[in-house]
């Protein structure tokens, strides 16, 4: 392993945390779950500074770093549904999101092209207020005194964002294709 590594490891770190994570939630077990996933998504905010910073960036990294948030927020999110303590329908928004993106670029690249799409600073912030919502709602089982509207505030940031974010996707890659299609 050589330092250029270290991004990836720590993505694989991410996944591999995903299933304490939600064992932990789903049986509330908050503080752990919390402290968990606190370090999950903080290794987020990590893999993407050493990428960068030290330009350790590689096509594995590109396909684990994204792999590992989705694993991470869209299964906390499912069992938080569950567990009620997050609204179906905000699930339901960021699970059509990252569907539609996902369908998306399998669409682009068999029919356009290769995809090789860098998220939208929308999508950066969107993944931020994922995080920062889901850290609010486990705090708020017990471990820390939150108000409810700062909670409510966080998920309606989520929601906007993971809307906002979608478009962007939709709006930024259908006019690609668009030209890439009418260029032909």
């Amino acid at each position: 392993m050589t330092r250029r590594d270290i991004p990836n490891v720590i993505s694989i770190i991410r996944i591999i945390l995903v299933l304490p994570i939600i064992y932990l939630l789903w049986h509330e077990h908050y503080v752990m779950s919390l402290i968990l996933f606190t370090v999950a998504g903080l290794s987020d905010a990590l893999d993407g500074f050493l990428a960068k910073r030290f330009d350790w960036t590689s096509q594995l990294g590109s396909f684990l770093d994204p792999l590992a948030d989705k694993l991470l927020l869209v299964s906390c999110f499912l069992v938080g549904v569950f567990a009620d303590l997050v609204p179906f329908w905000v699930f339901i928004i960021i699970l059509l999101r990252d569907l539609i993106i996902a369908l998306g670029a399998l669409a682009y690249h068999f029919m356009i092209e290769e995809f090789q799409g860098t998220p939208p600073f929308s999508s950066k912030l969107n993944t931020t207020f994922q995080i920062i919502y889901l850290v609010m709602v486990i705090s708020s089982q017990g471990v820390i005194d939150i108000p409810e509207s700062w909670i409510n505030f966080a998920l309606y940031a989520v929601a906007a964002t993971t809307s906002i974010s979608g478009l962007e996707y939709i709006w930024t890659w259908g006019f690609k294709a668009w030209d890439i299609k009418k260029g032909r």
